[in-house]
């Protein structure tokens, strides 16, 4: 099978890169190449930069500030924007809660959250996980009690992502004891900020402190800040779950760490020829990207709305699967590549990366990859465990 694309889509792949190319602040781009922890002053100008140009959310529909792309200039743009080292959005926001937001939230919650989503002016978390319920949502525990025109959060999440800088979270909580587990879940958006609601940072594997525990003690949100009906947010969470194991096939995160990793053993000679061109490392590179160029064709199936016998879930779960699984294998491939170079840790900050890497002499491809090889270790967990997402496969293809 042979795939080209049009030349209008050309066309529109040279407009992206030149627009990169003018647009990303080197800064930002330096510190996603290099792993350094994130800020979310990067990820506010970098989402208004694309908001001015009308790119802030292509997914979204038109009428609220998205594009009108067919799947494939969507998938050129992302092609672009990762082999850019851009941020690809806030994610949290434009991709997990927007959605859910457009599909099921009120016009009040739209004209509310959607605009400054859009703009980059508010930065979300999400609030599933909890200690007793990480990717068995529904045995969690945290409840929320109407009273009068507020509710009242009780519980806590955990592996929080972005939540220490977040203006908002977007939780499931238990609306309903009395009720089966899925049918008593609500969803509702609530202010970090609110009295009650305290955050603590973890620090992870690879230095950055981006993921957090998040209490919720007699914390009071209005009324109208719950997303569609009460109880209704297990089928609100399964339609962003959906969305967000979809792109937890991290395609274009995949494609270029490959490609980083094939940079990085360009450089790297051995008994005076590229690694890169030893027959060990081609072959290991060359059964990478062959499985690389399957997931990627998978996933432009399901981005195409393409029909099949299989059960979409079922579909999404060995996307993720497969996705996390390449993550891993990627990472490794970059440590390999760098042998003895990747086991020197540089810290998470900007300033102090670079300078320790410049006073030490080593490479600039050195900066980074130990940390995204520790850190994607979780790839196989976070998003919905590797072993989860195989039940529900059996379950739903087989039965099982």
């Amino acid at each position: 099978m042979h795939f080209r694309t049009s030349s209008e889509d050309e066309a529109f792949r040279r407009e992206v890169r030149d627009f990169l190319r003018t647009h990303l602040p080197d800064d930002i781009a330096r510190d996603v190449a290099r792993w350094v922890n994130p800020t979310m002053a990067n990820y506010r100008r970098w989402q208004r930069i694309l908001w001015e140009r009308g790119w802030g959310a292509p997914h979204w529909p038109p009428q609220y500030g998205g594009t009108d792309w067919s799947a494939l200039r969507k998938h050129i743009f992302m092609q672009e924007i990762h082999a850019a080292n851009a941020p690809d959005f806030g994610w949290q926001g434009t991709h997990l809660l927007a959605p859910v937001l457009i599909a099921f939230g009120s016009e009040e919650l739209k004209a509310r959250f959607l605009p400054p989503i859009l703009r980059g002016e508010e930065v979300w978390c999400q609030g599933f996980s909890e200690p007793g319920a990480g990717s068995d949502l529904a045995n969690l525990k945290t409840s929320a009690v109407l009273d009068g025109d507020h509710y009242v959060i009780r519980g806590q999440k955990i592996w929080t992502s972005d939540a220490p800088d977040a203006d908002w979270g977007f939780f499931l909580v238990r609306t309903d004891p009395t009720v089966k587990a899925q049918r008593g879940v609500s969803f509702i958006l609530t202010p970090m900020s609110a009295p009650g609601v305290t955050v603590r940072p973890i620090r992870s594997i690879d230095g950055r402190a981006e993921l957090a525990e998040v209490f919720l003690d007699e914390v009071r949100v209005p009324r109208r800040y719950l997303v569609g009906e009460p109880g209704k947010g297990w089928t609100y969470a399964k339609y962003l779950l959906e969305k967000e194991r979809t792109s937890s096939a991290f395609l274009y995160f995949n494609r270029r760490q490959l490609e980083r990793a094939k940079a990085i053993a360009a450089a790297i000679e051995v008994q005076g020829r590229r690694l890169l061109d030893t027959p060990g490392f081609a072959l290991k590179v060359a059964r990478i990207e062959a499985d690389l160029i399957a997931l990627e064709w998978s996933v432009l199936r399901i981005l195409g709305g393409e029909k099949n016998r299989h059960n979409l879930d079922a579909v999404v779960s060995a996307l993720k699967i497969r996705g996390s699984e390449m993550q891993q294998r990627v990472t490794d491939l970059q440590m390999e590549a760098l042998g003895p170079l990747g086991t020197r840790f540089f810290s998470p900050a900007r300033e102090s990366r670079a300078a320790e890497a410049e006073s030490a002499g080593w490479p600039e491809y050195a900066l980074g990859p130990a940390a995204g090889f520790l850190f994607q270790r979780a790839a196989t967990i976070y998003g919905g465990a590797r072993e989860v997402q195989k039940n529900i496969i059996a379950k739903l293809e087989f039965g099982r």
